[in-house]
């Protein structure tokens, strides 16, 4: 027996159409911008961000406070810090690709329609990237001010620098971007405009009133300054480094290079701080090290605030 109307299971596959699916992607899942195309969805909201970077915060520390867990506390707050600042490194990256095929599109353009629509697309795709690392950003600096309250120290990157497009207060220079910047206007943040003074302090020196207050009365004189330090993990230059970060003054480390230069290293680094001609040094208490950068500072003309022995310049 034969029929016109054939039962469903006996019918052919249909192939979905690119408008079906489509139209089923967005029933699903709403609206999303793909790879292709710029990003029209605002960004959150500067309010909401810092209500949710508290929450995380609160929670953490109320959850972890007086359980065996509280020695790793600090850890987890630096990590969760640390993974808006990886955040925004990745976007920085994407955004050197979009850079790199905007000038490739600029030397293709011939006045064709098809040329010119790739071009402000990059130009749009651009223009978004920067506005989502500019956000994550603000979320890593909303996270530091909640490490900073919580742990009572100022978090700070292992390494690469933290600065923060829109305001340069607080930031963390690495030397090697410091000295190597690139010329493209918005890298011109990892240049801080200001006065620089550098300062070096032996890692036993530990007298923070005598510090904050020989650095207040330099950035008295000096109110754009922005400090070079070595880097050491305790003493002077650690201490210069937490009044940078209370003060809101951009801070250079310039770390040595023992596999490169071994015992040398010190005096190495010594010689890049100075090669970035700082208007001033600050010398405290310390070693052979302190003595070596004074010297050289003096034969370039540079002017030493020498306090090794806790005197006046």
């Amino acid at each position: 027996m034969t029929t016109d109307n054939p039962l469903p299971e006996h019918e052919p596959g249909h192939e979905e159409s690119p408008t079906a699916y489509l139209l089923q992607e967005m029933a699903l899942y709403g609206y999303r911008p793909f790879e292709d195309e710029p990003d029209q969805r605002p960004l959150p909201d500067s309010r909401s961000a810092e209500g949710a970077v508290a929450d995380i915060f609160d929670a953490m520390v109320s959850c972890l406070i007086d359980t065996r867990l509280e020695p790793d506390l600090e850890d987890l707050l630096w990590n969760i810090t640390n993974v808006f600042q990886r955040a925004g490194e990745r976007i920085e990256r994407e955004l050197d690709d979009n850079e790199f095929a905007q000038k490739r599109s600029q030397r293709e353009q011939d006045g064709s329609e098809v040329k010119s629509v790739e071009l402000e697309r990059l130009l749009r795709e651009g223009a978004t990237m920067i506005e989502r690392r500019d956000a994550m950003e603000f979320f890593r600096d909303a996270c530091a001010d909640h490490y900073r309250i919580h742990i009572r120290k100022a978090w700070t990157p292992r390494s690469g620098s933290k600065v923060n497009r829109k305001a340069l207060t607080s930031a963390v220079i690495s030397s090697r971007d410091f000295i190597n910047a690139r010329k493209w206007a918005d890298k011109q943040v990892l240049v801080p405009p200001g006065t620089r003074i550098a300062v070096s302090s032996g890692p036993a020196f530990n007298d923070v009133n005598f510090i904050f207050a020989t650095l207040d009365r330099i950035k008295a004189k000096f109110p754009g300054m922005v400090l070079l330090h070595g880097a050491t993990g305790t003493g002077g230059e650690h201490i210069s480094v937490l009044w940078a970060d209370n003060r809101g003054v951009p801070s250079v480390p310039f770390e040595p290079d023992w596999d490169k230069h071994k015992r040398a290293a010190p005096f190495k680094r010594n010689d890049e701080v100075l090669e970035t001609m700082p208007k001033g040094l600050v010398v405290f208490p310390g070693t052979g090290i302190q003595d070596n950068i004074r010297d050289k500072a003096k034969a370039m003309g540079i002017k030493v605030w020498d306090f090794r022995q806790r005197g006046g310049a």
